[in-house]
């Protein structure tokens, strides 16, 4: 999510030859990896034990918690597997949390007291987030959901531009691909011209609410779809209002539930 932070972090700077990262690197789009279709069917839950009794094509869980035999499960019915995990921020609770450096974590991530940003143009980021898609491969998933890749419009404590996160948002996509794993955009909103032809999805948390759904609409018109979860209240009290939403959504082509926003599976409504 596009979420701001407190205090803390560096202001170190540096640039696409000096991070390691090729800030004009073309996109690979060739190779076996999953490609959805747009109106894809879905479910996003990363927390609490998986219910698999979803008729959905793609089960969108969380990369570390999930287990080699939950996606053999998920997938044995014929649905895909994305895994979650986060690209843009150090969040103290997972495994590999110690090949972070301290000079690698910035700034407390608003509304997330164990998460802080990180610095996405070090190189021991970059080899972090190799290590992770490597395991999302080992693990079996299909694609990956790389979260918080929008550090540069947030307070990370760092002095990132928009082509610092441009550069880091194609190495994700590029190493996914490398490993034959689809990949999601998740949100980045202003980069999504620049991304598009490097990424098989979009995930997007509120762009009903916020207004800014228009600006995924370049993944809908290369027949990528856009995979939207909403979970203002009145969608879930409010018949009237859901049936609206989803009356848009669907003008929209796009898929979109109705969720907590601990993305517990307590509810689900989809617009789909």
């Amino acid at each position: 999510m596009s979420l701001f932070g407190g205090c803390g972090g560096n202001g170190n700077s540096l640039n696409g030859n000096e991070n390691g990262l090729d800030p004009d690197v073309a996109p690979i789009t060739e190779g076996n990896w999953y490609r959805p279709g747009v109106f894809v069917t879905w479910q996003w839950q990363l927390s609490g034990n998986i219910n698999t009794s979803y008729a959905v094509e793609i089960y969108d869980i969380d990369l570390f918690s999930a287990s080699s035999e939950i996606i053999q499960k998920i997938q044995s019915s014929g649905k895909k597997v994305i895994c979650y995990f986060s690209a843009g921020t150090y969040e103290e609770y997972r495994d590999d949390k110690d090949k972070f450096l301290p000079e690698d974590l910035g700034n407390t991530v608003g509304g997330w007291e164990k998460e802080r940003w990180l610095d996405v143009r070090s190189p021991n980021v970059h080899r972090v987030m190799e290590s992770r898609l490597d395991l999302a491969k080992e693990k079996g998933c299909d694609g990956v959901e790389p979260d918080n890749v929008d550090g540069h419009i947030n307070k990370t404590g760092f002095k990132l531009t928009a082509a610092d996160q441009l550069a880091y948002n194609k190495f994700i996509a590029n190493e996914s691909h490398k490993r034959e794993l689809s990949v999601g955009l998740k949100n980045d909103l202003s980069q999504v011209n620049e991304l598009l032809d490097y990424y098989d999805f979009a995930v997007n948390e509120e762009c009903f609410q916020l207004g800014e759904c228009d600006a995924l609409l370049p993944f809908i018109s290369d027949d990528k779809p856009v995979l939207n979860a909403e979970y203002l209240r009145k969608y879930v009290e409010n018949k009237s209002e859901r049936e609206a939403l989803c009356t848009e959504s669907i003008n929209n082509l796009f898929s979109t539930l109705v969720l907590p926003l601990k993305l517990d599976d307590e509810f689900r409504f989809s617009c789909l």
